[in-house]
């Protein structure tokens, strides 16, 4: 996959495309597998050929599981591997690039339901429960995205003749609020390509912290609050939310 593949800091699970994506060398690492034995799990169910006809599954092979057999019974297979599982390439420490393949959260069930024991088990339900929490960060990260043109928007109403600067820094400012740095400080500290969105970066609190004050900045701008005015009604709020999920 050519898109850029990015980690969440607080789920520890991919962000691509609006997907949150599980990787094969996860799989290998927290369940304690070797990676080419998964890949090799992968492959024995991607590549596997069935037939579906109504609701019976018939098997072609006899690699399946009955859970997974069970699990895919009546489904679009092609379909399934299509829309769960991805084919990618990591670089090694040699810098030799390396295959992985990248699941959804179905596609990652599929392939760790086999795998048995009270370890095994509390790791399947953390990472069910790491899916949940990154798809609500992906939520969040879209409607940051969706509202912001009503952001700028409300600027170049607000302004007889908006400026570039006016909206570069309203979004500095929102930044410095919740980031405690300018966008511009955020890439150099975590590597970021200049130009490139810091939004998908962000851990859950400081995503849902900044789609908020937009919401609360663009009725402030629409009221006639002053810049400096709103930074300072923008800064109190954020810490008053803080207090309250501290209490």
């Amino acid at each position: 996959m050519s898109t850029k593949l990015i980690l969440n800091p607080d789920c520890m699970l991919y962000e691509m495309k609006g997907k949150a994506l599980y990787s094969s060398r996860q799989v290998a690492e927290e369940f304690d597998k070797r990676h080419d034995t998964i890949l090799r799990s992968i492959d024995e169910i991607t590549h596997h050929k069935i037939v579906v006809s109504g609701a019976e599954l018939t098997e072609r092979k006899n690699a399946l599981s009955d859970e997974t057999v069970q699990l895919l019974a009546g489904q679009n297979i092609e379909e399934f591997f299509k829309e769960n599982f991805f084919e990618d390439k990591y670089k090694d420490a040699s810098g030799k690039k390396n295959r992985q393949v990248l699941m959804t959260r179905k596609g990652s069930m599929l392939i760790v339901m086999g795998f048995s024991g009270r370890k095994a088990t509390a790791i399947k339900i953390g990472l069910l429960n790491r899916f949940e929490a990154m798809e609500e960060f992906i939520f969040s990260l879209n409607s940051a995205r969706m509202e912001y043109p009503a952001l700028t928007e409300a600027i170049y109403n607000a302004r007889e003749e908006p400026k570039p600067h006016h909206f570069i820094n309203e979004a500095d400012m929102i930044n410095r609020i919740v980031l405690g740095m300018s966008a511009k400080s955020f890439r150099e500290e975590h590597g970021i390509k200049k130009g490139e969105s810091i939004r998908p970066y962000l851990t859950t609190e400081q995503i849902r912290n900044i789609e908020t004050l937009q919401r609360v900045d663009i009725g402030l701008i629409v009221g006639g609050i002053e810049f400096q005015e709103r930074k300072v009604v923008l800064s109190n709020y954020i810490n008053r939310l803080s207090l309250k999920k501290a209490a």
